[in-house]
């Protein structure tokens, strides 16, 4: 099915959180999805599912979580960390066995979130580089993206680094055969994030992103999710919340992220959403469906 990207149906005060939410992907750990018997009845038919590699999980463990959700209908993404794999080899058997167990031919590249790597790849660029992706025929790759900036790239609280790098990631989809687009960290405030995006667009950036949101959680998760994630000038709308009585109890949803959002009338590169169930990921698929997401996915991008 042909996609229309959420940004050309919800503009304007009237929008629903429903045209928001449709064809949003979600992320799943091997240890999280083995605790679901089946993903059928929780996401819609079709939805992207990344699943996302943390340092220590063993290759089998993330093969085996992407084949069996690919076996379910799902449109399956897993995540290539640089910094976690060891050289070129180790790169091209993870997608010769993620092709050949799974079906898979489409993966996030992202640094990771360990400090020091573990062997020659510090960067998703150098996987890029590689041109093992290529080579293998995968049909789509996205990279990290990053709202609010990104500490461990610019210790020095600027974007130049970050920005040089998008640049690099932009002209790299101009000269590749595969589709491509931003992954975002999660944030909680509408204005930085639609600042950021507009400013990309304005700077010959043409990335679409995936903009990531926190599912319902507690309050308590959520602010140590961040803190731990570098989320930076949205987290005081957690800290505001946080000295509220009357909501510090009550689960966090992104209702009033959504919402500013959905009245937005120019949301620059934004096409879809990326759902981080930091909650739970039935708590993130219950609170999309009784939003009005779609059954059955209607956006790939």
């Amino acid at each position: 099915m042909a996609l229309v990207p959420f940004r050309r149906r919800t503009a304007g005060p009237t929008a629903d959180l429903g045209a928001l939410l449709a064809g949003y992907s979600i992320e799943v750990m091997p240890r999280t999805a083995a605790k679901i018997d089946d993903f059928r009845p929780l996401l819609p038919q079709g939805t992207r599912v990344y699943v996302a590699h943390i340092e220590g999980t063993p290759i089998d463990e993330m093969v085996a979580t992407a084949a069996r959700l690919s076996d379910e209908g799902f449109d399956v993404m897993p995540h290539f960390p640089a910094r976690i794999i060891k050289d070129a080899p180790t790169l091209e058997d993870w997608i010769a066995r993620y092709q050949g167990e799974a079906g898979i031919s489409q993966a996030l590249l992202l640094a990771g979130g360990v400090k020091e790597p573990h062997g020659d790849f510090h960067c998703s660029m150098q996987l890029l580089e590689t041109g093992l992706f290529d080579r293998a025929g995968f049909t789509r790759l996205h990279v990290a993206g990053h709202p609010e900036g990104n500490l461990d790239i610019d210790p020095d609280g600027s974007d130049a680094k970050v920005m040089e790098a998008l640049r690099w990631k932009q002209a790299f989809s101009e000269r590749s055969d595969a589709q491509m687009a931003m992954a975002t960290q999660f944030a909680f405030d509408a204005d930085p994030v639609l600042a950021w995006s507009r400013r990309l667009r304005d700077e010959g950036i043409s990335l679409p992103i995936h903009l990531g949101i926190a599912g319902p959680a507690k309050l308590q998760t959520l602010i140590k999710f961040a803190i731990a994630c570098g989320v930076g000038p949205s987290l005081k709308v957690l800290q505001k919340r946080a000295l509220d009585v009357t909501k510090l109890m009550l689960p966090y949803e992104p209702t009033e992220l959504l919402s500013d959002l959905a009245q937005a009338e120019d949301l620059g590169l934004i096409e879809q959403l990326h759902v981080f169930p930091l909650g739970g990921i039935r708590a993130s698929a219950d609170y999309a469906a009784r939003h009005g997401a779609p059954a059955t996915r209607t956006a790939s991008g």
